[in-house]
């Protein structure tokens, strides 16, 4: 009888599970750039799977697209629009002083070495200025040397001159501007539309965005820079508040998998995408060429200069900025010949 009455109970649907759920956070990972770009098909996808394992499944993930335009998304993280993210620095100019030393021409490292360096070097120095206020950083990453990629062949810096350039912004433009290009500015994403319209003849990017942002068909000149033209600044950042909602020890599974190396593998994914970049360029007949001695002497030369602006300009804010440029190199040449 009573198990013709238990029988009923659960056809009704009276009886409720004895364990119930557990109960699941997610975070939205808001990003821009194509979703086949490497930081959408492996980065974050790595990140949040990570984050998964490390909790046992009770914090999961979903990413989202066009949450913000490009320069927008340290404003969406901590506004909570999204919870995690990737900015680059040199979108949101006058913000970000400190970070503009991994920016700076001769890192002589790859972007796996000099991100985790980046790591160290933020934690030891960077971190005192504050800059990214209102958010948490859980990691940071450079992409590979920047190359100049072009639609005529650039052998001097005399031929940069008056030209028409995409600059990123921060270090690398004043680099850009101070050989006489004419700074034309806009996020990576509209970067194929300003060549191909030829808004620009020319774009300051590394090796992967021949591939990403297929530029291998709107350029066809390459000029690289042994010991690095420049770097690009990069922060994987966290909503603080959704963070803090976790539990602890789930607060304690997401820093496991954070800095120094998350740092370390998205740098990695840079490098990977940057070769990709360039067999592509190779298949499209592309001419490669690297700086002659004039020009890398002359970019020594300009270099010094931008490096007392920056040192001044990051003075006073709690770390030695010239220690710090230092130490980034130091410690990115001294990973990559460990690798």
């Amino acid at each position: 009888m009573k198990v013709r009455t238990f029988a009923l109970a659960v056809a009704a649907g009276l009886v409720l599970p004895a364990v119930p759920a557990a109960a699941q956070t997610k975070l939205v990972i808001g990003t821009w750039a194509p979703p086949v770009h490497h930081i959408n098909a492996r980065l974050m996808p790595h990140l949040g799977k990570e984050i998964e394992k490390a909790t046992g499944g009770r914090v999961t993930f979903e990413i989202k697209y066009n949450l913000a335009p490009p320069p927008g998304y340290f404003e969406a993280v901590r506004d909570g629009v999204a919870d995690v993210s990737w900015i680059f620095h040199g979108y949101n100019p006058g913000k970000f002083v400190a970070t503009q030393v991994m920016e700076m021409p001769g890192l002589g490292a790859g972007a796996a070495a000099g991100s985790a360096a980046y790591w160290r070097v933020h934690q030891k120095y960077l971190a005192k200025a504050d800059e990214h206020k209102g958010v948490m950083v859980i990691g940071l990453m450079t992409h590979g040397a920047g190359v100049i990629q072009s639609q005529k062949p650039i052998n001097s810096w005399a031929d940069l001159k008056g030209l028409k350039v995409r600059l990123p912004g921060g270090i690398a433009s004043k680099v850009g501007e101070a050989f006489g290009a004419v700074a034309v500015t806009v996020p990576a994403p509209k970067v194929y539309e300003t060549l191909s319209s030829r808004v620009a003849e020319a774009v300051f990017m590394p090796w992967e965005t021949h591939k990403s942002f297929r530029l291998v068909e709107v350029t066809k000149h390459v000029v690289e820079f042994p010991g690095n033209l420049y770097d690009g600044s990069f922060a994987i950042i966290l909503n603080a508040a959704k963070f803090n909602s976790l539990s602890p020890d789930d607060r304690k599974a997401v820093m496991s998998v954070s800095g120094e190396k998350l740092s370390a593998f998205a740098g990695s994914t840079w490098a990977d995408a940057d070769e990709v970049g360039r067999q592509a360029a190779k298949a499209a007949g592309n001419t490669i060429s690297t700086a002659s001695p004039q020009m890398l002497g002359e970019l020594k030369k300009v270099t010094v200069q931008i490096e007392e602006d920056w040192v001044k300009r990051a003075s006073g804010k709690g770390y030695d900025p010239r220690a710090a440029l230092n130490e980034l190199r130091e410690t990115a040449r001294s990973l990559e010949k460990k690798k």
